[in-house]
């Protein structure tokens, strides 16, 4: 743990707190069923609301990278090297972890042993998820900005790893096209690696978005917020910054939805068109930011993203930690009878519970509003933590 330290921009922290509730609400909806669409992830190619969170979060990575990469000088020495390193080691375990949180079998067999329910278990444990692909992409970016120092450089490494990304999707995928689910090598990829048992399963087939192959466009997500943070602390006026901003945020926005004819935004594969796309958008809200919060001090009012943005991966790992433990873990039976009398079990976690005798009620039953309602209150929590940690100014970090 660290004091808080002041910094330049309060605006980068607020964005940063803002995605990180953002992330928390759409991954805890009350029901998976009853889901706002902006809420909702595309099904393929397309970009939602939701689909700007996770490259808001990597962005604004590569942004606060610029600042704490002053203290090396911008130089890949082997201290440099060992603290990108480390931290990536960690942040990927944590991941690790979190997917495999309790570390023991939820639901076993009881026509097996211990041991064989563990064995089985561990056999279907996914590798991949949020956490790792942040890792992986803090890795190589933070690797290649201290190797390559000039603003320049970076700026010829973002547009390589997003064309190479192209090139591997259009050279070495298959029927019924590269840019298709089934078609797509970064899905291949990860199975001929890691086997279908440790891959996301969510798209009905095998395929992780948090896979090896979009690490290296998410990469791109990472240089570009890189090169945001080399501006902002090139420019000595904010008002001048923030006129910058505007401008490279339309210029990226231009190049996603131009690139997009030919290159399908798409955040499952991550695809460069996506990284400008989601990029350009990042950037317009921080020049917001930084006008209304740095420049004209409204601040207050965001303090509680804020507090969020100074604590942001303690808070999303609490998040998933209390879901699975109030939601998977801890859970009863209470009978039911029904009109004919037959009596049944209904299961109920904490967080279910919750859902169906308050969320439910206030709106009337099971339904997109309801569903919100539990996914605010869900954030809210997670806020309220993060506010205490800010008031006792401290900073959890890895």
């Amino acid at each position: 743990m660290a004091q808080i330290k002041t910094q330049r921009y309060v605006a980068l922290d607020v964005l940063r707190g803002m995605t990180v509730a953002g992330m928390i609400l759409v991954n805890n909806p009350g029901s998976w069923g009853h889901i706002f669409p902006p809420l909702r992830h595309a099904a393929w190619s397309g970009c939602t609301p939701t689909d700007l969170v996770f490259p808001f979060f990597l962005f604004c990575v590569g942004v606060a990278m610029c600042f704490s990469f002053a203290k090396f000088e911008y130089k890949l020495t082997k201290l440099s090297a060992w603290k990108v390193v480390k931290r990536s080691i960690l942040i990927f375990l944590v991941g690790l972890g979190l997917n495999m949180f309790p570390f023991v079998p939820l639901n076993p067999n009881p026509e097996l042993s211990f041991g064989e329910n563990w064995i089985n278990w561990i056999g279907g444990i996914r590798i991949f998820g949020v956490l790792q692909r942040i890792a992986m992409c803090y890795l190589i970016g933070g690797l290649l900005t201290l190797w390559l120092k000039s603003t320049k450089k970076v700026g010829i490494a973002l547009i390589t790893v997003t064309v190479l990304h192209w090139i591997i999707l259009m050279i070495f995928g298959g029927e019924p096209g590269w840019s298709t689910l089934e078609g797509n090598i970064s899905g291949k990829i990860d199975v001929a690696l890691l086997g279908e048992s440790h891959v996301y399963k969510g798209y009905g087939i095998p395929f992780d978005p948090e896979g090896i192959l979009g690490a290296l466009s998410g990469t791109g997500t990472v240089l570009l917020g890189f090169l945001i943070g080399l501006l902002i602390k090139k420019t000595p006026e904010k008002i001048d910054t923030v006129s910058k901003l505007y401008t490279i945020g339309l210029i990226c926005l231009a190049i996603g939805c131009v690139w997009s004819i030919v290159l399908p935004i798409n955040k499952p594969m991550w695809t460069g068109s996506y990284v400008f796309y989601a990029g350009g958008w990042a950037i317009l809200l921080l020049a917001f930011f930084i006008y209304f919060i740095d420049i004209k001090g409204y601040q207050k009012i965001f303090t509680p993203f804020k507090a969020m943005g100074m604590n942001p991966l303690f808070a999303f790992v609490m998040a998933g930690l209390f879901a699975k433990i109030l939601g998977r873990i801890i859970k009863w039976s209470v009978p039911v009878v029904a009109a004919d009398g037959t009596v049944t079990e209904k299961s109920y976690s904490v967080l279910s519970w919750f859902y169906q005798n308050v969320c439910c009620p206030i709106f009337g039953g099971n339904n997109e509003y309801s569903s919100l309602l539990y996914a605010l209150v869900y954030v809210a929590v997670f806020t309220a933590m993060a506010m205490f940690l800010y008031r006792k100014k401290i900073v959890i970090k890895l």
